[in-house]
């Protein structure tokens, strides 16, 4: 009887796997495209985004982090500054000819800290990722066969920011607190931002600037941030990226009847539109920077599937 169940549950699994393969769509870009929404990126949007510099200010979007970063468990970070070669009072002018001296680092981390890039080979469902690459076929312990981070070109663009604080009439909304598509039209209209083909989209919380610092642990156990629909909403004004100054761009928790990080599903693998988490957007809201050229190069690791990033915006 239990063997009975158990070949019946495997042909359940099978089942599923077989249905998300025959309703997996390919991309718009075509069935072999790795880097989704990054193909927006073309030399008139690169003219177009330089053209919102007009006042030579920029700010970086990345925070500073450190090993009590709270972060994703398990994820962390661990850093040494070694001396290579210079321990013990050995001196290295016999080898160069001169008394150099000169420090490294030495580090073990996770790329999913702080401020951080998803790409496209970061979350799937049912075994099934962006333009319908099985997780068999591509990932492995060593790196991701396809969809790394390394492949992303740099992301030039207009960068737009949809200032939920204020739209809330708060300085720092709260954990668990739901953005709606309903939330998101109001305050786009309110403010004025129109958002266009190719766009990163930044959503200002509060979050970070109002818990962070003051309580870490709070910070990382939940946060505001936009639901399902919001997630499928966005995706459908193809936008190159969508980020926030939160960790997870979800709400978490999510609203009853709702998939946690389910929004990420409609970015990443639905649509190839990269995350951006843990923004620093404090400046541009205190501001009122609404429009920036948006540029990103982050680290080439070959098969990584998330990045530390520091995006800068310019305007």
């Amino acid at each position: 009887m239990r063997t009975r169940r158990l070949l019946a549950a495997a042909a359940a699994v099978a089942s599923a796997g077989t249905a998300a393969a025959q309703d997996c769509k390919h991309s718009k870009w075509g069935p072999n495209d790795e880097i989704g929404a990054a193909n927006y990126v073309t030399p008139e949007q690169v003219m177009m985004a330089a053209k919102l510099v007009k006042k030579g200010q920029s700010h970086p979007l990345g925070i500073v982090i450190d090993s009590k970063t709270p972060a994703y468990p398990p994820r962390g970070v661990t850093l040494q500054v070694v001396q290579p070669g210079q321990h013990n009072d050995r001196s290295l002018e016999k080898d160069v000819g001169w008394p150099v001296v000169y420090n490294d680092d030495l580090a073990q981390l996770w790329f999913g800290v702080g401020s951080q890039l998803d790409g496209l080979g970061h979350l799937g469902e049912s075994g099934m990722y962006y333009n319908c690459n099985k997780a068999t076929d591509f990932i492995d312990i060593t790196g991701l066969k396809k969809l790394g981070t390394h492949n992303i070109p740099p992301l030039v663009g207009r960068g737009v920011l949809i200032n939920m604080a204020k739209h809330f009439g708060v300085e720092t909304m709260k954990s668990g607190q739901p953005i709606t598509t309903d939330d998101l039209k109001a305050a786009m209209k309110a403010q004025a931002i129109e958002v266009r083909q190719g766009d990163v989209v930044l959503i200002h919380t509060g979050w970070t600037d109002g818990m962070f610092e003051k309580d870490p642990k709070a910070w990382g156990s939940g946060e505001p941030g936009i639901d399902n629909d919001a997630g499928a909403f966005l995706a459908s004004l193809s936008p190159m990226a969508v980020g926030a100054d939160t960790w997870g761009l979800d709400v978490v928790p999510p609203p009853k009847g709702q998939k946690i990080f389910y929004a990420h599903a409609h970015l990443l693998k639905n649509n190839g539109i990269y995350i951006l988490e843990t923004m620093n957007t404090g400046r541009l809201a205190r501001e009122d920077v609404k429009e920036f050229m948006f540029v990103l190069g982050q680290a080439r690791i070959r098969g990584a599937v998330q990045m530390i990033i520091n995006p800068v915006a310019m305007w």
